[in-house]
């Protein structure tokens, strides 16, 4: 199915709905340092189970070397963003942390020009435009 990437970032966006209102609440009382571990260890165990279950430990080619590497990277990145997100959360309400996190939509965009070369259209950019023009609306102080 050609639209199937839409099924799976909507299913996305729903469960990155229901983690950041899961992890405020699951953090309240706790160093968000340990709550992103512990989120951290699910995430682990249920990965460790579904690559086992569906038998993708077996590769028929050895990794590149610069998947690896970029990989690490982006594992890197993932770690550094869930300490800050867990940090904002901490300090600030859901409601309010989450939707500015997703300005991330905004860089992706921009990161994908700069470095992966793609093209946006007028379209994009308007969704990206107004993405950010959310994100300006909710950190202004009244």
């Amino acid at each position: 199915m050609s639209d199937s990437w839409v099924f799976w970032a909507l299913l996305s966006a729903a469960f990155a709905a229901a983690t950041a209102v899961l992890a405020k609440a699951g953090s309240d009382g706790i160093d968000p340092d340990l709550a992103t571990l512990v989120r951290t260890a699910v995430v682990l165990v249920c990965l460790l189970v579904l690559v086992t279950a569906t038998g993708k430990w077996n590769t028929s080619e050895p990794l590149p070397r610069r998947t690896v590497a970029l990989l690490v990277l982006s594992g890197f990145a993932t770690g550094a963003s869930w300490v800050c997100y867990f940090r904002a959360l901490k300090a600030g309400e859901v409601s309010k942390v989450a939707p500015v996190d997703k300005l991330s939509v905004v860089l992706v965009a921009v990161f994908a020009v700069v470095f992966l070369r793609e093209r946006l259209g007028v379209r994009e950019w308007t969704g990206i435009g107004l993405v950010t023009a959310g994100v300006v609306v909710l950190v202004l102080k009244r």
